[in-house]
């Protein structure tokens, strides 16, 4: 394959089909086709994916699975299911899938099985999920356990925040969960006056265990249980690690038995299958959490052995290649219609944006096209009264996800029929607009008449699926994970790595000193110096 991707015939196809077709309207694409919806949508694994108000036509898929192809896509599916080095940067192998491997088949990295390994850490997690729930983990002071508060940042948090308060209908009913990540003080502090010291367990979730803000966190409620409970020793009994930093961990006051481990292989955005999951097993129970495994693994195997005409993560994949690339689409919405959800977009800015926003190729190269669309999004029917004013009239092409589930976990008279009746009505809307003729023929007055009407032509993917369950969860955030490798196949980058990020930390802690001791100025740019001076002149407080 060519470096650039853009001097591949199936791109320049691609490109030439585009200027075909980029001015036909979605209310022609289905006056042409009444069998539109039977074409473009397919089901597999509990989720019905309808792609058919998408501005593509059968040669623009059949352009697309050939772009597929150039790129070598189904290479790169097996070289991920088979544990090769893919995470090239980094030098290491990319497995989130062997976490959730419900069937047991041998995964091999360097030549050796690591099952043994998942299924150790699984019973390590079920051992401790049944002592709490059975009320036999107890505190320094004897009383059982029944508050769980995770410390972590990025994948150590989202993943679990957003799983665990999507699966409320399923939390044991004696037990109470709280996430800590922000190094602002007002987080932790606003939690610690929530929980009872005596019966609170914390997960300190950081692989290094070096982890700046995690570790800062750690330390407050370390000294905040010291101070409640005036015994060093009661750290054992109130502390447990997600970490690979056997050491540390034990300085911490970490009994080794309470640390669970993962490998360099789990990234942190892919990483809610592992040990890391560990505050959503102890909060629905080992059971269920298995069910969310086993989604997942539902739609790996759905993904490793679909046809790509048939295969949900790839055609969600190429159609936002298709956006990006040729429609110069900048942005991509995802709009869940169930309130469980409430946290996904937020889970998927980190999955998407810290895996797609590359600038350089696997082959070292800058890239020449555009890879990664800022990825947003909240609740549909809140935004609805909220952003989808710019959805209906903006200037920009905004590619739209909805999701819907079609039962409530909690079922009120009329409620869901509200859910439902305006998902399908914004998709509707979005497609089809309104023309000028059709606003006055609503009875609008001439002179505010440019003002209401709606271009539509606004692209949309649905996602339907009966009621939120561990499983179907499980499903759709291996769904999104898998459209991710996909397009970072497509744009020749590693979504495994994360640099920008490491930068930021490393200015951050050359910054700190600068903050806690003297600083006579003039060691970096103008800015950054008034600024440090600035905050350290005005410090409410002094260290």
């Amino acid at each position: 394959m060519n470096t650039s991707i853009t001097q591949s015939v199936s791109w320049t196809k691609l490109k030439a089909h585009y200027q075909n077709i980029q001015s036909i309207h979605l209310r022609e694409l289905f006056a042409q086709d009444n069998q539109r919806f039977e074409n473009f949508s397919l089901e597999s694994c509990g989720l019905l994916l309808d792609y058919s108000k998408n501005r593509l036509t059968h040669e623009t898929l059949q352009l697309l699975l050939q772009f597929a192809t150039d790129v070598k896509l189904k290479e790169w599916i097996n070289r991920l299911f088979q544990g090769e080095i893919i995470n090239d940067t980094e030098k290491r192998a990319a497995l989130h899938i062997a976490l959730r491997n419900q069937s047991n088949t041998p995964i091999l990295v360097n030549g050796k099985d690591v099952m043994p390994g998942v299924n150790s850490v699984l019973g390590k997690m079920h051992t401790l999920v049944n002592k709490i729930h059975e009320g036999k983990w107890l505190g320094h002071t004897g009383k059982a356990i029944d508050t769980i508060v995770n410390i972590g940042i990025g994948g150590s948090d989202l993943g679990p925040l957003m799983v665990t308060q999507a699966l409320k209908n399923y939390h044991h009913p004696c037990l109470s969960i709280f996430f800590v990540s922000n190094v602002d003080s007002a987080q932790l502090t606003q939690i610690l006056k929530e929980v009872n010291p005596e019966t609170t367990l914390f997960i300190i979730a950081s692989k290094t265990f070096t982890t700046q803000e995690t570790m800062l966190n750690a330390n407050s409620a370390r000294a905040w249980l010291i101070n409640k409970l005036g015994d060093e020793q009661a750290i054992a009994k109130h502390f447990i690690a997600i970490s690979t930093a056997a050491k540390q961990v034990e300085q911490f006051g970490i009994d080794p038995a309470n640390m669970f481990e993962f490998w360099d292989w789990v990234g942190g955005r892919y990483s809610l299958w592992s040990a890391i999951g560990l505050p959503i097993a102890i909060t629905i129970g080992m059971d269920n959490f298995n069910q969310l495994l086993a989604g997942a693994h539902a739609l790996d195997n759905h993904f490793k052995t679909a046809p790509f005409e048939q295969n949900m993560p790839v055609l969600m994949g190429l159609i936002g290649v298709w956006y990006v690339n040729f429609f110069a689409a900048k942005t991509h919405t995802v709009l869940p219609y169930d309130f469980a959800l409430k946290y996904f977009p937020d889970y998927l800015q980190q999955l998407v944006m810290e895996s797609l926003g590359k600038q350089t190729t696997r082959d070292n190269q800058p890239v020449d096209y555009a890879t990664c669309p800022i990825t947003w999004g909240a609740l549909g029917n809140n935004g609805q009264h909220a952003f989808y004013q710019l959805l209906h009239q903006g200037t920009q092409l905004v590619p739209a996800d909805f999701i819907i589930a079609i039962d409530s976990q909690h079922a009120l008279p009329d409620h869901q029929d509200a859910v439902l009746s305006n998902a399908l009505a914004q998709t509707l809307a979005l497609m089809v607009g309104r023309n000028a003729e059709e606003t006055r023929q609503a009875g609008v007055d001439e002179a505010i008449l440019p003002h209401r009407v709606f271009p539509g032509n606004q692209p949309t993917n649905t996602l339907v699926y009966q009621k939120l369950t561990p499983e179907i969860l499980g499903t759709l955030i291996a769904l999104y994970e898998h459209k991710t490798f996909v397009q970072s196949v497509c744009w020749h980058i590693n979504p495994f790595d994360q640099w920008g990020v490491e930068l930021g930390k490393q200015v951050a802690s050359t910054l700190l000193p600068e903050l806690t001791g003297q600083y006579a100025g003039g060691k970096y740019d103008a800015s950054t110096d008034g600024l440090l001076a600035y905050i350290k002149k005005r410090r409410s407080f002094k260290k």
